[in-house]
């Protein structure tokens, strides 16, 4: 059923929310390449600190500023490099800023912040000691950094009411720890070639129950993954089903561990399913 055929309201907010055409400039494709511009913020985490960039959508905002989504880099690729994709890079990059570019063009601030290292390593959701401690985490005070920025305008006029996040392999196991650690904060998650928060591949348990009130979540994954085993997504989305969460899972049976070429148009469109409440 398209969107627009669910409420009134979510017609009228989605209208709102959405530039025009010929306001989406923030990005700009060449030959090959699609680059996005962005600013950068610089947040303590742990010892030390880390970069965090982000980009609101050209255009004005809603009253409430714009809705903004925390877009989680996988392991060994950083936040940074979400905002320039090549084609046929690999492990489908080229498609994660396709979806930077679309959560752009479709109202939506965006917000990729860095994992340790430069964003060349994991986050510490299903990492020890973090996985079970995660308040004294480094990405935890991380976290605690980005909202109090939000609160505070530091990222443009973003609606600090209306939250998103996505996230692909460590990323995408981190937008799940959205619904562990920060309950009726977020609208709406998009787990992307990952699991539960605490899950790491193949070692997957998933938790009896999981929270009340765990958002919507769009599951994407690969059928041929042998990473992260598309079984460990499916049993976390039918558990939010028994639960009765709104929740879809799609999958392409013959891609492995990346990036589907599917997952920018259906990000936003779970997005756009889910205005805040």
């Amino acid at each position: 059923m398209p969107i627009w055929h669910r409420t009134p309201a979510l017609a009228i907010w989605l209208i709102a929310c959405t530039p025009l055409p010929h306001e989406t400039a923030r990005c700009v494709q060449t030959a090959r390449q699609l680059v996005c511009t962005h600013e950068t913020l610089v947040l303590p985490a742990g010892s030390g600190e880390r970069e965090v960039h982000y980009q609101v959508p050209s255009g004005d905002p809603l009253s409430s500023g714009f809705p903004a989504v925390l877009l989680f880099q996988g392991a060994l690729f950083s936040g940074e490099g979400m905002w320039q994709g090549t084609q046929g890079a690999a492990v489908g990059a080229y498609h994660q800023t396709r979806t930077v570019e679309q959560l752009l063009e479709h109202g939506f601030a965006v917000v990729t912040p860095e994992a340790a290292g430069d964003g060349l390593t994991a986050w510490n959701t299903n990492v020890p000691p973090h996985a079970g401690n995660w308040e004294a985490s480094p990405d935890a005070e991380l976290l605690d950094g980005i909202f109090a920025s939000i609160d505070a305008g530091d990222f443009g006029p973003v609606d600090a009411d209306a939250l998103y996040a996505a996230g692909i392999s460590s990323g995408g196991y981190m937008t799940s720890r959205m619904a562990q650690a920060y309950p009726g904060r977020f609208d709406g998650l998009a787990i992307h070639s990952a699991s539960w928060a605490t899950c790491a591949g193949a070692v997957c348990a998933i938790p009896d129950p999981l929270p009340e009130d765990h958002p919507p979540t769009l599951f994407l994954h690969g059928g041929l993954d042998g990473i992260v085993p598309p079984g460990s997504s499916r049993r976390y989305a039918r558990r939010l089903e028994e639960m009765g969460v709104d929740t879809d899972r799609q999958a392409q049976p013959l891609r492995t561990h990346r990036w589907l070429d599917i997952a920018p148009d259906a990000i936003v469109t779970w997005f756009e399913s889910y205005p805040p409440t």
